[in-house]
């Protein structure tokens, strides 16, 4: 079974103007994050914009990035994780997204994160993804982002889909909060054989390293991939003061997130590293030059430009 581990980065999709995905710049992207160290890569994450394409377009994405790494080796010598992110407000609506992954190919699990708008009820929540989990072939790697969808998944409700999942293979958790990363943790470790945890909030890798998460999906690794890379495997190489280092390098980036509609620092980020992704898309709008300036000195500081 699938095991989500390392630096595994939710790629930004480059727009052009008239709001069409570019597949060459998704693919010159992808080979990017993994010569600069990443072990994964997650197109359609909620930093790819997921909620934006349409089945076509999602599937060519998916193709574009599979295609693009699929001789590539991790420093382990593994070959690059690929996850798809399979979000969808309904349960039918990800499962049939789900049998589109699995049309694709290539793939080693979905993330789903929970659903949007609605706030469901922690059975709803176990519901939502033990039906998931039977309905498709491949591992499924869950997604709580409360500070977006408004809804925690409960260590108690993750540890009973642990338990009753086989082919739920983890969680990612970006909800910021150490004590329920830690319960996650602490509540599936008689299925560490099959499931873990993996930090979602990049000011947080070290820390949820140290408590036992496998990795991390870290959004700020599109902009400085070798950075992130860094926290990971000099912690694995029992360097943890070299894993502190690059994690206070990168906090400054997570925080200046804050200054635009999320995801538009990443990209405009990327502008500045000269590396073309075009704007998210409207309503999202670009930094005021103000913003770009103070984005700009971070990456100075980060001695990235």
């Amino acid at each position: 079974m699938y095991k989500p581990y390392g630096i595994i980065p939710p790629v930004i999709t480059p727009f052009r103007e008239d709001g069409s995905i570019d597949l060459q710049a998704l693919a010159k992207m992808s080979v990017y994050l993994v010569e600069n160290g990443v072990h994964g890569l997650f197109p359609f994450g909620t930093t790819g914009e997921f909620y934006a394409v349409n089945d076509e377009e999602y599937v060519e994405a998916l193709r574009t990035v599979r295609d693009a790494v699929a001789e590539k080796k991790d420093r382990y010598g593994k070959p690059i994780q690929l996850l798809a992110g399979a979000s969808h407000i309904t349960t039918r609506g990800v499962i049939r997204l789900a049998k589109l992954v699995e049309t694709v190919g290539g793939y080693d699990a979905l993330s789903v994160l929970t659903p949007m708008f609605i706030s469901q009820t922690q059975e709803e929540l176990y519901t939502y993804y033990k039906t998931i989990s039977e309905n498709t072939s491949l591992p499924v790697l869950i997604y709580n982002n409360p500070p977006k969808t408004n809804i925690n998944v409960a260590p108690a409700t993750i540890a009973r889909l642990a338990r009753d999942c086989p082919n739920i293979v983890g969680i990612k958790d970006s909800s910021g909060d150490m004590t329920n990363c830690g319960e996650y943790i602490r509540l599936t470790r008689d299925y560490r054989d099959h499931f873990n945890v993996m930090m979602g909030r990049d000011t947080m890798i070290t820390a949820g390293l140290v408590y036992g998460c496998s990795g991390a999906v870290a959004s700020c690794a599109n902009v400085a991939p070798r950075v992130v890379a860094d926290i990971y495997d000099k912690f694995v190489d029992g360097d943890l003061e070299g894993s502190l280092e690059a994690q206070y390098r990168l906090a400054p980036l997570r925080i200046a997130t804050s200054m635009g509609t999320f995801p538009e620092v990443i990209k405009e980020g990327l502008e500045l590293l000269g590396i073309p992704v075009g704007k998210c898309l409207d309503p999202i709008q670009r930094l005021t030059d103000a913003e770009r300036e103070k984005l700009r000195q971070v990456l100075r500081d980060m001695k990235l430009i």
